[in-house]
């Protein structure tokens, strides 16, 4: 049978392609789909019953996109063609504001994978938070597309876990701790001693007396950083740091944004 029909490809043979093309879309999903299950069910006790959705970063598909491979490599090592992937278990009755913010901020600098699953530890998730990382999208099968992969799991578990390198990682836990891990995949702490002491006191001051305190804790700190922030545009120093992330965020949590300074 010949291919071609008056020097035209024939349409029996465009339709096969077409067939063609579809089967090996839905194979690259089924490769996708699999591979993160495999990455995420060997983290603790990733249980999952709900895929809710994949998303990809705004950043248009170009080289300019890539611009964070080399600090990936150096930060988190060669990946050897795997991508890389976050997987953060944490609770819906405790959404991790700062881990958010920090994965907008990532989606900026990276191509990043984002997927929201549900475990069956727990329900009625509401909605805002099965969509938080954003909508699925289209590209979500093509898993070599992207930079980094960044899982979150709805779980009940009494502190946020990220487990990121499955072989050799032991889990980390406890948002502050995990908030300054990501963070460093944007920006290192300052190479001052003293600045680097100041957004880790600025941290564990927001976490454990803003988000935690006594309302009279929550007074002290929020006078604090009126005076900070009537001193410099940011709280540790001339830069933008971990420290303003985690205090706008408990901030917001404890409910105190109405006495907060502008």
């Amino acid at each position: 049978m010949s291919m071609y029909q008056n020097g035209e490809v024939d349409p029996a043979v465009k339709a096969l392609e077409a067939r063609q093309d579809e089967i090996m879309r839905k194979l690259y999903e089924l490769k996708a789909a699999v591979e993160g299950l495999a990455k995420t069910v060997t983290t603790p006790d990733a249980d999952l019953d709900l895929t809710v959705s994949s998303s990809l970063s705004s950043q248009t598909l170009s080289s300019a996109a890539f611009q964070g491979t080399t600090d990936l490599d150096s930060l988190l090592g060669k990946d050897h063609g795997a991508l890389r992937d976050i997987v953060i278990n944490a609770n819906p009755a405790q959404p991790p504001l700062t881990l958010l913010v920090l994965h907008s901020l990532l989606c900026k600098r990276y191509r990043v994978l984002s997927t929201v699953h549900v475990h069956s530890s727990v329900a009625d998730v509401p909605s805002q938070l099965l969509s938080c990382l954003g909508p699925r999208h289209e590209d979500s099968y093509a898993r070599h597309l992207f930079q980094l992969g960044f899982t979150l799991i709805w779980k009940d578990v009494p502190k946020l876990q990220m487990k990121f390198s499955i072989q050799n990682m032991c889990p980390i836990e406890g948002e502050a701790n995990v908030a300054r891990f990501l963070f460093k995949l944007l920006a290192a702490y300052p190479s001052d001693p003293a600045l680097a002491t100041m957004v880790d006191s600025w941290v564990d001051t927001a976490f454990f007396q803003l988000a935690e305190g006594s309302a009279k804790e929550q007074a002290a700190v929020l006078r604090a950083l009126n005076s900070a922030l009537g001193r410099n545009p940011w709280l540790a120093g001339p830069e933008f740091s971990l420290a303003d992330v985690a205090c706008y965020c408990c901030v917001l949590q404890c409910g105190s944004a109405s006495s907060a300074p502008y």
